[in-house]
């Protein structure tokens, strides 16, 4: 009697143990439909950027770099790609925005401009697990694992519109206006200065800063004195600034040179070329490695005239002569096979003026 309810009881203990048995695997299961997909296939990608102080519209690499994010979002649309912009009123706003950005989620949060290098490297070192990308600047050694810096040889455009310029001017005076001293402004002027001189030496070349990206309104005082000094054209590798050149163009009837987009809708009987930075480029290509999983960081890339980081405005044979445009053609060949060398400094400026 004793070893049969001995039996009964370890039946029922085992039917027991079976059916706590498959409700743990049943509800392991039903966890694992719940849980958020590894792959970025199956997931929705949010990407978001901070601009430097001259704000999402300034008309050059800012605005650029936010028409590169939507044109991501329109490719692969809202229910996969989510992107977002942070505008920053002053310098103390880039590790508020950085920090907001971080708290939402983002999988890839891009710093716009050189300015905000300092404010990307405190960030990637307070979070380590969170993807950085920063355009216009390159920490060398002391580059963090957890940020891609994006470089552009914007002296090889420069000197491309330089030589339009040289080639334009009729005054043989022509100017430069910079935001602020920095080694991306410098490859700029240096890079139109060599390719103004390419054409004519004695083309003067008057340069002048505005300590600033935002004041369109110095933009323009400066450029008018120019234009009073004889200069016929300008120019301009200041973000917003450069609009308020543009703007003393239009109205002293001078010639303009826009800068990291396409500029000549502000004043389209003016703006004879633009020298083009293609920051919507460039993020576009790094956005998408991030949402196919491809994305790495602790590392620089370069864009150049090879590989149409740069270059000149579509438009400039709206206002600029074919047989000009087939020398800047020219040109850009022999700076693609490396026949001219184009100065990114004012060090290498001197070197090849000797």
């Amino acid at each position: 009697m004793r070893s049969k309810l001995g039996f009964k009881k370890i039946i029922t203990v085992a039917m027991i143990f079976a059916m706590a048995t498959s409700m743990i695997a049943g509800c392991a299961n039903k966890n694992k439909e719940n849980e958020a997909p590894t792959s970025n296939k199956d997931k929705k990608i949010k990407i978001a950027m901070v601009t430097d102080t001259g704000g999402v519209n300034d008309q050059s690499f800012n605005q650029s770099a936010w028409e590169g994010l939507k044109k991501i979002q329109d490719k692969y649309g809202k229910d996969k790609v989510q992107v977002k912009y942070l505008e920053s009123k002053q310098d103390a706003d880039y590790i508020a925005n950085i920090e907001t950005l971080y708290d939402e989620g983002n999988d890839l949060i891009v710093g716009v401009g050189y300015n905000l290098a300092n404010a990307i490297k405190e960030s990637a070192e307070n979070y380590p697990k969170q993807n950085f990308a920063i355009v216009d600047y390159s920490y060398g050694k002391e580059q963090p694992k957890n940020v891609k810096s994006i470089l552009f040889n914007d002296q090889e455009a420069a000197y491309l519109v330089g030589v339009v310029a040289g080639k334009m001017t009729k005054s043989n005076k022509v100017g430069f206006i910079g935001g602020k001293k920095g080694d991306v402004i410098s490859r700029f002027e240096y890079g139109y200065k060599a390719g103004v001189q390419s054409v004519n030496k004695d083309i003067q070349v008057m340069a002048q800063y505005a300590d600033s990206f935002t004041d369109s309104a110095k933009g323009k005082a400066i450029a008018n004195q120019m234009h009073k000094n004889g200069v016929d054209v300008i120019f301009t590798a200041a973000g917003d600034v450069g609009t308020g050149a543009i703007e003393a163009a239009k109205e002293s009837n001078k010639y303009a040179i826009g800068v990291d987009r396409d500029q000549s809708n502000l004043a389209p009987k003016n703006v004879i070329t633009s020298s083009m930075k293609r920051v919507d480029n460039a993020i576009y290509s790094i956005t998408e490695e991030v949402i196919n999983g491809k994305f790495k960081a602790g590392d620089t890339v370069v864009y150049g005239l090879k590989d149409d980081g740069v270059g000149i405005a579509s438009t400039t044979d709206k206002l600029v002569d074919s047989k000009i445009l087939d020398e800047v053609n020219a040109t850009k060949e022999k700076i693609v096979k490396g026949e001219i060398k184009v100065p990114g400094s004012e060090k290498e400026f001197n070197e090849i003026s000797k």
